[in-house]
Parts: structure tokens; C-alpha cells; sequence
């Protein structure tokens, strides 16, 4: 990845995005960003799941530092929003089929269940999909990008209880940006974050195309 690659994600993130975890994330040097040829190629997807194992077993078990693993693929560009969301549940699949690990106890493999939270290396990710042709701002990145998320997080933040204060402050931040928060967020156990990951406002009767081997 060229440092101007690089230089544009963080840059975006800066520039009053909405998420402050995200910002403070880039401020901390805490944001793993690697490049990937291809979001639909395979030998790509094995690389990138190889590269995820390296970055779960470098976080430390009662660390409070926070990090997150951003996935770019450059050359991939989508025409809308739908097309987006097919590439990402594809590799979302892919890694899926390649990972020879159990699912995380401690979250739902079923995407229509309110307790489902992807899972690599039985660890649990919530996925934030972003791409230059999002209808969110705050997903219009510079790049097609799939950020992980480590789940594990989320849960510090409410032991400690900075969750409800950090999650209000970024959705009034949203929309302050867009004029409105986006409508798929929801908080972890009250609908299935499956609905969010491709940041696009999916059907009511939508159907996750992903399933558990």
C-alpha cells in the first residue's frame, strides 16, 4: 500500500466522521490498514483471513487499548449500494468456508438471530462495509474497505460504562453530518447487526445471504 493510499483513509477518518472511537483509533496509530487485490478473489480472501489470525492473537486477553483491522481493496469499485452488499456477504462467505475454526460461544451464528456477530478464528467481528458509492456518509470512503471490528470491544466499553455515552455522541454526530442517523444501527441483542454491515438501508423483509456450514 502506498503512503498516499494510506494517508487518504486516515484522512478521511479525520475529517468530522462521525465515529469518534474511529478517530481516536487513527490518533493512537491503533488502525491496522493492509491492501488486498481483490474483494471476489480467493487466493486474496486466504491472505486476508492469514492476516486476521496474526491480528487476533497480537491482542492481549485484558488489554484496554482498542485496535481495528481495515481491509482495502482498492481496485474494486461498485456501481451502488446492492452490488457492494453482494461482493462483501461473498467474502464474508469466503472466509467463512476457509476458517477452520468454531464459531465464538459467546455470539450467534445465525444472521437472523439478535445475538449474531461474525466470527473468524472463533472470534467475533462486527463488520462495518465502506465504499465509495455508500448513500451514508459516514461509509463514502475513498476506497472500498471492510473494517473488523473486534466485538470483544464493544463489551469493554460497557463494563466500563462508556458504551451509551460513546454510541449517543456518535449518532448525533451522524446526523449532524447527514441530517439523519442511520437507520440500520441498533444496539447488540436487540436486532441481528447483520442488517448493518453493508451500510446500506436493506428491506424490511431483507435476507441475509450467508449461512453457517
Amino acid at each position: 500500500m502506498t503512503k498516499y493510499t494510506e494517508s487518504r483513509i486516515r484522512q478521511f477518518i479525520l475529517d468530522d466522521h462521525p465515529c469518534v472511537m474511529a478517530q481516536s483509533l487513527v490518533a493512537d496509530e491503533s488502525l491496522e490498514i493492509q491492501e488486498f487485490e481483490s474483494i471476489d478473489n480467493y487466493e486474496s480472501n486466504k491472505i486476508l483471513l492469514g492476516e486476521l489470525k496474526i491480528y487476533i492473537e497480537r491482542q492481549e486477553e485484558n488489554s484496554k487499548n482498542f485496535e481495528s483491522f481495515i481491509a482495502v481493496f482498492r481496485n474494486d469499485l461498485f456501481e451502488n449500494e446492492i452490488s457492494f452488499e453482494k461482493a462483501l456477504w461473498k467474502l464474508l462467505s469466503n472466509l467463512h468456508e476457509l476458517d477452520d475454526s468454531p464459531w465464538d460461544s459467546q455470539t450467534s451464528s445465525d444472521p437472523t438471530d439478535d445475538k449474531f456477530s461474525f466470527s473468524l478464528h472463533g472470534t467475533s467481528f462486527y463488520i462495518v462495509g465502506m465504499h465509495p458509492s455508500s448513500s451514508r456518509f459516514a461509509r463514502k470512503s475513498p476506497y472500498t474497505m471492510i473494517v473488523f471490528n473486534l466485538h470483544s470491544q464493544f463489551e469493554k466499553l460497557r463494563e466500563i460504562n462508556r458504551y451509551d455515552r460513546v454510541r449517543d455522541l456518535i449518532r448525533r454526530r451522524d446526523k449532524a453530518l447527514q441530517g439523519s442517523v442511520n437507520p440500520m444501527l441498533a444496539d447488540f441483542g436487540t436486532k441481528s447487526e447483520a442488517r448493518q454491515y453493508s451500510g446500506r438501508k436493506v428491506e424490511a423483509d431483507w435476507i441475509c445471504p450467508f449461512s453457517n456450514k
